[in-house]
């Protein structure tokens, strides 16, 4: 089952921003395409963040932090994978799309296991800016009628880099992806030759 993300079952995991992202849309709608069957992922794109825009998000959602503006674009039906930070994260749908969340809560950190029984399904059509919460489990948007998605991703600047220390492998660590970035990936996800810990229990879900 398809949610909004308009309805009360949204609220745990975000909120619909009121903003106005018709420029952003203009600009990412001018990037190359995806190719077909890809998901690609550009942390900070230089025409978003000289927009106007970038400076209203960094002032009046995150509060002055320096932040990043990029983008995730592409073709994809399936969940594969669950990360996490620890801030919010604003999405903004230059298409329609379907994001796939889930809640850190339900995480067995014990285990290190994650069940995607719990996840949910929200519509987001395109023009529509929303806020994940620090504690929302998502990944990568899922396509609407095998059309390609783009989606503008804006979060602390920083997240998403390669780490500059080496971790301990014990506990949440071992999730640690990427700066910023704690990662539960799917047997079926391919991931795990990236480093990704394999976490996810059920089934890899698609649409």
């Amino acid at each position: 089952m398809i949610k909004k993300v308009t309805s009360a079952d949204f609220r745990p995991y975000g909120r619909v921003l009121d903003l106005d992202t018709a420029a952003f849309t203009a600009a990412i709608q001018a990037q190359p395409a995806t190719a077909a069957d890809s998901v690609v992922y550009e942390p900070s794109v230089a025409a978003f963040e000289a927009l106007p825009l970038f400076q209203e998000l960094a002032a009046s959602v995150y509060g002055g932090m320096p932040i990043e503006f990029g983008h995730c674009s592409g073709f994809n039906e399936k969940l594969n994978a669950v990360e996490y930070h620890r801030s919010s994260e604003i999405d903004i749908a230059a298409t329609d799309l379907i994001l796939m969340l889930g809640r850190q809560q339900d995480i067995d950190y014990a285990s290190r296991q994650y069940d995607t029984a719990h996840i949910e399904l929200f519509f987001v059509p395109a023009g529509t800016a929303v806020e994940l919460y620090a504690t929302t489990l998502h990944f990568a948007p899922c396509s609407v009628n095998g059309q390609e998605f783009r989606c503008g991703v804006v979060l602390p600047k920083g997240t998403n880099e390669p780490l500059p220390f080496k971790l301990t492998g014990k506990g949440e660590d071992r999730l640690l992806f990427a700066v910023n970035k704690w990662l539960i990936a799917h047997k079926e996800s391919g991931l795990e030759k990236d480093g990704a810990w394999i976490g996810l229990t059920g089934k890899n879900v698609s649409l």
